[in-house]
């Protein structure tokens, strides 16, 4: 059927609004990474053949298993409405294309509709659905002098419901001002197509979520360092989801994909060890990483990587030299195994 963008040709939903949560449970799980956007260094303008190759990258050869798009780590806040539509439909592309190359079942999407506007989070949730992305998510709103929240939130992701019929997840983190507490999000969770719940918060509060409503949404959260345990203890099956699943493995150095593998088997101990071999490179990470920087700090540790990082966008800062040389140090000592049959050096 023909869709409402510009003649553009819409695609049929995979399941119905009311199959939301049942088609979720079966099929949202694994690793997911929030992909990021590269830009051209003389333009600023998107590199869309460097997004298609990290795309490819991160599918065909780190087997990830769903790409968050456009959200913080994609710098969306720095992006024309229309370049966020833009930078999905690649993403629908791109893995639709993976599954033509491998067969089998496609990696899945979930596309960033989050703005303050509500005229432009429904029109991103209804182009992410038209193109044929597997669910959205949309942050709580910041909600200004407001002393209390939750029957305006109630309210946002019920209007946001009555308006699409695709799949969508909740997302609570501190730069809304507040977090939504585990007795909202037990609520929220009986919205007809609220599927799952990328929930930055402390432990306490996800574990307690797990237990109110784990049964009738996804928990995940962006937490590398807590997705072994939130396996072996809380029964997770979705890493929803930060940079970790790039950013830590190489084509040759699937270490992630390992303990998580291992830790869906039962096999605790063994995938405890590998998650225990990774931490020289989370050091080299966290350790050279410039507090007012992370965006810089993350393109740069990418293109070492082999991967197209670029540019940031204003109002973000560049690493110095003083800063790339320090991180190249890092990123040489971490004990990562590259492509071409090199190492770097494990840190001591």
């Amino acid at each position: 059927m023909t869709g409402l963008h510009g003649g553009q040709r819409e695609v049929l939903m995979k399941y119905s609004k009311r199959d939301a949560k049942a088609y979720a449970r079966k099929h949202m799980r694994g690793i997911w990474a929030a992909a990021s956007t590269p830009f051209q260094r003389d333009t600023l303008a998107i590199d869309e053949d460097g997004l298609r190759r990290n795309i490819r990258h991160w599918l065909d050869d780190l087997a990830i298993d769903g790409l968050f798009i456009a959200g913080k780590q994609g710098e969306f806040f720095s992006m024309s409405l229309d370049e966020r539509k833009r930078v999905m439909k690649i993403a629908v592309e791109e893995t639709q294309a993976t599954k033509a190359r491998a067969g089998g079942n496609a990696p899945q999407t979930i596309m960033s509709a989050s703005d303050q506007n509500l005229d432009t989070v429904i029109e991103l949730a209804r182009y992410a659905q038209s193109i044929g992305g597997d669910y959205i998510v949309v942050h709580a709103p910041t909600l200004h002098f407001h002393d209390a929240h939750d029957e305006c939130v109630m309210e946002y992701y019920k209007y946001i419901s009555s308006k699409v019929d695709i799949g969508m997840a909740l997302w609570s983190h501190p730069d809304n001002g507040f977090l939504m507490s585990p007795q909202l999000c037990s609520r929220l969770a009986d919205i007809e197509n609220v599927v799952a719940i990328k929930y930055s918060v402390p432990r306490e509060m996800y574990v307690e979520l797990t237990k109110l409503a784990g049964d009738r949404i996804l928990v995940s959260t962006a937490s590398e360092k807590e997705w072994l345990d939130n396996i072996l203890e809380l029964g997770w099956q979705l890493y929803l989801c930060s940079s970790p699943p790039y950013t830590l493995q190489t084509k040759v150095d699937l270490r992630m994909r390992e303990y998580t593998d291992l830790a869906f088997a039962g096999r605790a101990a063994e995938a405890k060890a590998v998650w225990d071999s990774l931490q020289p490179v989370r050091h080299a990470i966290s350790r050279t990483k410039p507090k007012e920087k992370p965006y810089a700090h993350q393109k740069y540790w990418q293109e070492l990587l082999g991967q197209v990082g670029g540019p940031v966008r204003r109002p973000l800062l560049e690493l110095t030299d003083a800063e790339k040389a320090a991180t190249r140090a890092a990123f040489d000592s971490c004990g990562l195994r590259l492509a071409g049959g090199t190492k770097a050096a494990a840190a001591e």
